[in-house]
């Protein structure tokens, strides 16, 4: 069986587990719509992107 020869740091421990950390989303709220979307992405509600009409929104 494996045993460890010494403890393991707070500091290396946590180093191991950097990538476990939380991940937020970044969402904005459109300027116009005033709805919550990701940045770079079209606009459901109103079909706009770039201040340009992308496609139509279904009613």
């Amino acid at each position: 069986m494996a045993v460890p020869k010494r403890k393991t740091s707070k500091s290396r421990k946590g180093m191991r587990r950097s990538h476990r950390s939380a991940i937020f989303k970044n969402i904005i709220e459109d300027k116009k719509s005033g709805e919550f979307r990701l940045p770079h992405h079209v606009d459901a509600k109103t079909g706009m992107y770039n201040g340009k009409q992308i496609f139509k929104p279904k009613v």
